[in-house]
Order: structure tokens, then C-alpha cells, then sequence
């Protein structure tokens, strides 16, 4: 949809490009995370950038709601406010390599934009300069760049730029042709992109975060960027064109060609995400190929200092027999470095690459940060490391997840410490091969808010995947946990309308692996409990499907939380601290009492009909609400039944479903 074009870039352009970023990766997240092969084909690319620029567009919306409260205040934020809040929230959301990168990217860009700190707006030539700065700072900040990557495009974008006169709409436009060109000539520079007939997946990224700078400051979408998803392919005119097709390669064109915008070989081969993937898992080298038919079988997981996981997927203190050599001196034909996810990762080199990935922010000094990046690029590869001011950003992978994290705690203070098992069933992780165990028939895979929950979903037989509070899992998670449930057909509750891209690409890629996937488009972990109770794997897979979602869609969902600041809703405008009461999503009830506003949403949800309530408790929920409500339905709902469950830290303080 178009939008009035920004002139300048100000504060508003920032809030207009960020949020035209999150859609644009929106659209495009499922194809992306489908063409992240290199290293390892984990499919989350296109997820972890979505999430990192959501995070961005949290942060700048918090600064202007921040701004309408403050009475003393008036008209928008400056620009240095706005671009700050857009790299602090990055830099503190990022997920993954790619992620991380970006954030990066945003970073240096704020560091020329908010240099005064009194500028209100900046012209074609300010742009300029910030696309030159996060070119630079990104590449600044990995231990091994490589060319074909994400690195490419950035700085293929910076010098489009450099040659361009005029407003903020010339030089962004200029930027993006330039990306979109570097992107096409990717598969040229990284020979697993060329033999799996994709483009760089976080390069692809960085062209959907520019075409919407396009968008803001010109009002229209460049059309090159369009869906991925068909695969139905393109001859590659060197015109923009509709950008229907795969981003794969097809034809040897020009560097401005859309030869990116194909289906598998040349033009009108078809080919779509099935296709690409499977090419994918039989040329992206066999140590990502092992991981893709094999899995992690282990989520990433949030760890305090001193506990790390061992090769039995338990907690141990450290990683006996595994080697702390630095992957780029391990040899193989791959040059290491790969800005997707996971760069110069396993695949990179012959099969032996490292065995976690370690992610953690970073309160730390200047000196202290130098230090640790020397440490952890002889621990291990795939080192990027951004930010700056006292907090940064680390990631890397490394054999001894220990000691990459001890490093951080020398350094300064590492908190939301994240750590991935690339491949727990590996050889060379577990010293030997694992006895396959038969798979089962049939599986269900749900996302769940709370450990209360996931405990619950556990003793009725499904694999949990606990979503905490502000850390949606990622497509890989949820394909690690449809391999954990090592099933012949799975059915998947994404539970959260957030999550449907998400849920959709773990789908896609667990169906190329040769697993039967079903996605219940479930919104609320209540109607994915509805739809659990009515589960029988003994029916026919279609049969029980359709009984699972018809369930769940009979299910009508509420939820009490508290506001966190001032915003509009359809129940008119909330200021934070309130108590709010949603019905299917959308606020309904806007109150200052969580129990009176809890009970009114209960009666406006059984009001339309019903036979029985399920209520979630989080931990903060007032201890008498459960009793309070149950006493309701009993004394003015007949032949209504109740049943209460403790969620736990779910983040909404009240789930309440009504079926």
C-alpha cells in the first residue's frame, strides 16, 4: 500500500522505514529462511532478521509513545532519538549471524545521523554518508568477512550510493539497485550458493530492509522485491520485473539481470521452495547436510554462567574430547566467514566445524571487548562481534560452549546468554554413531508461553517449544522439535498469530526433509489445547486434522495483561499500567482492577455461548482470581464446566478460553 513519501530523513522516516522493513521481511521471511544454506542449512535467516527488525521498531515506537506522553514535549522525536532507539533495539534483539549483522549495519548508520545529536533531518547526501558508515562498521566488526555475503551487498549498496546526486529517494534507490545487482552475483563469489542455485539468504534480507527505504522516501515498493514463494521462474530481462520467482540462480546475465528472480536452472524451470531446499541439502557439504536429516535434538536455550550443555543433551560443566582449535585453522576447500546465520560455520570446512553456537549481550569496555574477540576467534569461527558505548553484541561458534561464555564473564557481565547444539547425533559431537530409534506414526509440536504449559502439553504427549516473554522461537527451533518428535506426521500449533510465518517456513522445511507437516494456525495456547484434547493418533492423519483444527477454531480466546505504555486500541486509548482485556486479539476491555476486568471479559466471551472455560494462570495473576472466576461461571453460567491450569512466566497475567 502506498504512503505519502517522506522528503527528509527524519525521525518520522525512520519510524516509516523501520516498520516498512518488518513488513517487507514479513512477506519474505518463509523463501528467505528456505535459501540459507551456507553453512549450515538451518533455515532461520529470513526469522532472525524479522525478529531483529522488530525489536528496532519496538524501540522507536517506545521513543515517540514516550514523547506523546511527556506534556512538555511537543511535536516528534529528533532524529538522533529515533535512529538510536533503532540500533539500540537491533543490537539488543538480534538474532543470528545474520541479525547481528544487520544490527550492525543500523548502527553504524546512527552513528553518522546522530553525530550532533541536534540535527532534525539530514538530505541525499547525510544518506550517503550513513550507507558508507554501516558498510564499513559491519565489516569492521567480523573476524573473517567474506565476499557473496551480506557483507557484499552492504557495501555494493554504499558505493551505488557514493555515485548518487540528489534527494534521500535518489541514493536510496541507488543503494538498492546496487544491492540487488551485488545479490545476483553471489552464487559467483561462493561456490555452495552456485552448486544449490540460490543467492546469499542475509544479503536477500538486506535487499527487502532497502527496498523499504525505497518505499519511504519515494512512496512506492521497487516491484523487483515481490513474493518468493512460487518458484514459477523468469528469463532474467535485466528489467525490474514482478519478483514473483525464487531467488535462485538460472542463466549467466548481466549484473544488473534479474537472473536471482528464478526457479532452480534457467528460465521457466520452476522449481520452488521443495525443489531449492532439497538441492540445498545435497550440495551445501556433508557436515549441513547431517544436520539437516538429522536435527539438533537440542533447542537453543537462556543459561546462566557455569552451566553448559554436554553431548548427552543434559547440563554438564564442560565438552570432554572436544578440541578448542580455531575452525579456519582446521582446513577445507571453503573459505570461512558467511554472514547467513551462520558464518564460516561447519559446513565450510569439510564436515568438522563447531559443535554450538553461542550467542550472549555484552556489559563491557573498549579494551575488555578487544581481549575477548582474540580469545573467542582462536576458540572457534563465525566471530562477529557489534555494538559498542558498554554493550555489545557476541556471537560465535566454538566446540566448548563453556569457554566462550567464561570468556564473557572476563570480559564484563553476559546476560540473555543463548547456546545452540548444531548437531547433537554428529559423529564428531558424540564420538560415534547413534542407533536410530523407530519413528512413531504421528506427533504434535506446540509452542507454548509458559513452563506450566509446556509441562501440561508434555503429559498429553506433545513436544513443547517454550516461548519465554519477548523470545518467539525461531523457524529452526520449531524444525528441531518436529525432528525431536521423530515422527512420520506432525501437527504443528504455532499458538500465536505471530508466529504463522514462522510456523509456515518450519513447515515447508520439514516437508522437504520427507515429513508429513499439518500447521493448525492456532492463535492462543487455549485453542491449541482444545484441539490436543480432541487428538487421536490412531484416526487417519486428514481425519484427525480436521477434527484438531475444528476444535480449535470453536475455541474462542481471551487474555488479561497489563499495558506496558500509552497506545491506541479498539476499546480507546490505554495509558501504561492499565489492565487490558482482549477477545480474539483485539482489546476489548480497558480497567484498572486485573480480577474486575478479567471477569468482564469472561462474561462478554460466554455471552455468545459455550459449554466450557479454561483458564491460564501466570505467575503474577492474583491468587484469588482463579476461585473468583470459577465461583462466577458456576453461579451464573449453568451446565458450564471450568478447569484451571498455572502457566507460569507466560507473559499475560490471565489466558481464558471459551469452548
Amino acid at each position: 500500500m502506498a504512503h505519502v513519501p517522506q522528503t527528509f530523513f527524519d525521525a518520522l522516516a525512520v519510524r516509516t522505514w523501520c516498520g516498512l522493513a518488518l513488513e517487507s521481511l514479513g512477506r519474505a521471511r518463509e523463501e528467505i529462511d528456505a535459501i540459507n544454506v551456507y553453512p549450515v542449512a538451518d533455515g532461520d535467516t529470513g526469522t532472525n532478521l524479522y525478529l531483529t527488525v522488530e525489536s528496532s521498531v519496538a524501540a522507536v515506537e517506545a521513543v515517540f509513545a514516550g514523547h506523546e506522553v511527556d506534556s512538555a514535549r511537543t511535536g516528534s522525536p529528533s532524529l538522533a532519538d529515533a535512529v538510536r532507539a533503532m540500533a539500540h533495539g537491533a543490537l539488543i534483539g538480534a538474532r543470528g549471524n545474520s541479525g547481528t549483522i544487520l544490527a550492525q549495519l543500523l548502527r553504524g548508520m546512527a552513528q553518522v545521523l546522530a553525530a550532533d545529536g541536534e540535527t532534525a533531518q539530514t538530505d541525499g547526501g547525510g544518506l550517503r554518508l550513513a550507507l558508507r558508515r554501516a558498510a564499513d562498521s559491519a565489516r569492521e566488526a567480523v573476524a573473517h568477512p567474506v565476499e557473496g555475503t551480506v557483507l557484499s551487498v552492504a557495501s555494493a549498496a554504499a558505493d551505488a550510493a557514493d555515485g548518487a546526486e540528489g534527494d534521500c529517494g535518489t541514493v536510496a534507490r541507488a543503494a538498492y539497485e546496487g544491492a540487488r545487482a551485488a545479490l545476483a552475483a553471489t552464487p559467483g563469489q561462493l561456490a555452495v550458493l552456485e552448486r544449490a542455485g540460490v543467492v546469499d539468504a542475509g544479503g536477500r534480507g538486506l535487499v527487502a530492509v532497502l527496498a523499504a527505504l525505497v518505499e519511504t522516501f519515494t512512496g512506492e515498493a521497487p516491484r523487483a522485491v515481490g513474493s518468493l514463494a512460487t518458484g514459477s521462474g523468469s528469463s532474467g530481462s535485466g528489467s525490474s520485473g514482478s519478483g514473483s520467482g525464487t531467488y535462485a540462480r538460472g542463466g549467466r546475465g548481466g549484473a544488473g539481470d534479474d537472473q536471482g528472480l528464478v526457479g532452480g536452472g534457467g528460465a521457466g524451470e520452476g522449481g520452488g521452495s521443495h525443489a531449492r531446499v532439497e538441492a540445498a541439502q545435497t550440495t551445501a557439504g556433508d557436515a549441513a547436510r547431517t544436520r539437516v536429516e538429522r536435527g539438533t535434538g537440542m533447542p537453543p536455550m537462556a543459561l546462566e554462567p557455569g552451566a553448559f550443555p554436554g553431548s548427552d543433551g543434559h547440563l554438564a560443566s564442560h565438552m570432554p574430547g572436544q578440541a578448542a582449535t580455531p575452525a579456519h585453522a582446521r582446513g577445507g576447500s571453503a573459505a570461512p566467514g558467511d554472514l547467513d546465520d551462520c558464518a564460516d560455520g561447519p559446513a565450510g570446512h569439510g564436515g568438522g566445524g563447531p559443535a554450538f553456537e553461542v550467542i550472549y549481550l555484552l556489559e563491557a569496555d573498549d579494551a575488555a571487548v578487544a581481549r575477548l574477540r582474540t580469545r573467542l576467534d582462536a576458540l572457534g569461527d563465525s566471530l562477529v562481534v557489534v555494538g559498542g558505548d558498554g554493550l555489545w553484541n557476541v556471537h560465535v561458534h566454538v566446540d566448548d560452549a563453556g569457554a566462550a561464555v567464561e570468556a564473557g564473564v572476563e570480559a564484563g557481565r553476559p546476560y540473555r546468554i543463548r547456546i545452540t547444539h548444531f548437531g547433537l547425533g554428529d559423529v564428531h559431537t558424540t564420538g560415534g554413531e547413534r542407533p536410530l530409534r523407530e519413528r512413531v506414526q504421528r506427533a504434535v509440536v506446540a509452542v507454548v508461553p509458559g513452563e506450566g504449559l509446556a509441562g501440561l502439553y508434555t503429559e498429553a504427549g506433545a513436544t513443547a517449544v517454550l516461548a519465554r516473554p519477548g523470545e518467539p522461537p525461531a523457524s529452526g527451533e520449531l524444525v528441531d522439535a518436529v525432528r525431536r518428535a521423530h515422527a512420520r506426521e506432525v501437527v504443528l500449533l504455532p499458538n500465536d498469530p505471530e508466529l504463522r510465518h514462522t510456523a509456515a517456513a518450519a513447515a515447508e522445511q520439514a516437508r522437504a526433509e520427507g515429513i508429513r507437516v499439518a500447521l493448525i494456525p492456532t492463535r492462543s495456547a487455549v485453542q491449541g489445547i482444545a484441539a490436543l484434547a480432541v487428538h487421536e493418533p490412531e484416526r487417519r492423519f486428514d481425519e484427525d486434522v480436521v477434527s484438531m483444527t475444528s476444535a480449535a477454531g470453536a475455541t474462542r480466546y481471551g487474555e488479561v495483561a497489563v499495558a506496558e505504555r500509552q497506545s491506541w486500541t479498539m476499546a480507546g486509548i490505554c495509558q501504561a499500567g492499565d489492565v487490558l482485556g482482549l477477545i480474539d486479539g483485539d482489546v476489548a476491555v480497558i480497567g484498572s482492577n486485573v480480577t474486575a476486568t478479567a471477569e468482564t471479559v469472561l462474561d462478554r466471551m460466554i455471552a455468545a455461548g459455550g459449554e466450557l472455560v479454561t483458564i491460564v494462570l501466570g505467575d503474577e495473576a492474583p491468587e484469588t482470581i482463579a476461585e473468583h472466576l470459577e465461583a462466577r461461571v458456576r453461579e451464573s453460567y449453568l451446565a458450564v464446566d471450568t478447569v484451571v491450569y498455572r502457566g507460569g512466566r507466560q507473559g499475560a497475567l490471565l489466558l481464558i478460553g471459551v469452548e
